[in-house]
């Protein structure tokens, strides 16, 4: 499930290592603050070496867009929910990042108040 996330750092957590059979690895986990009517705190993590210097870049405050992978599995009987970050962009605004997608509409003209004459021919 691919979804975007927008909204602030709100703090960024201690860089992980290790090694693996694979190799090593590093991981970095970091909480957004959505922006919405009840904002909510999110964490997330990025993965790999390239993906935890990329996150190095923000600072906790920026208003980013978050592209997430939301995963779940199973380890002894209990269920653990992985919000993975492949792609973080940088938003201008708190504004830009509430309007991103969205054009509001056209305002409606001010019409003269009603003096109950019609200007119309018939």
């Amino acid at each position: 499930m691919a979804l975007e996330i927008i909204g602030k750092i709100h703090s960024k957590l201690g860089i992980q290592n290790g090694v693996s059979a694979r190799g090593n690895w590093s991981k970095q986990e970091f909480i957004v603050e959505t922006q919405e009517q009840y904002p909510r705190k999110v964490c997330m993590n990025v993965w790999g070496a390239d993906k935890v210097e990329e996150l190095g870049r923000y600072n906790e405050g920026d208003v980013i867009k978050a592209s997430v992978n939301i995963e779940s599995r199973e380890f002894n009987n209990r269920w653990y929910t992985d919000v993975r970050a492949w792609k973080i962009e940088r938003m201008e605004s708190q504004q830009s990042a509430a309007q991103d997608g969205y054009t509001p509409a056209p305002a409606m003209p001010d019409f003269p108040a009603d003096s109950g004459e019609d200007d119309l021919p018939f």
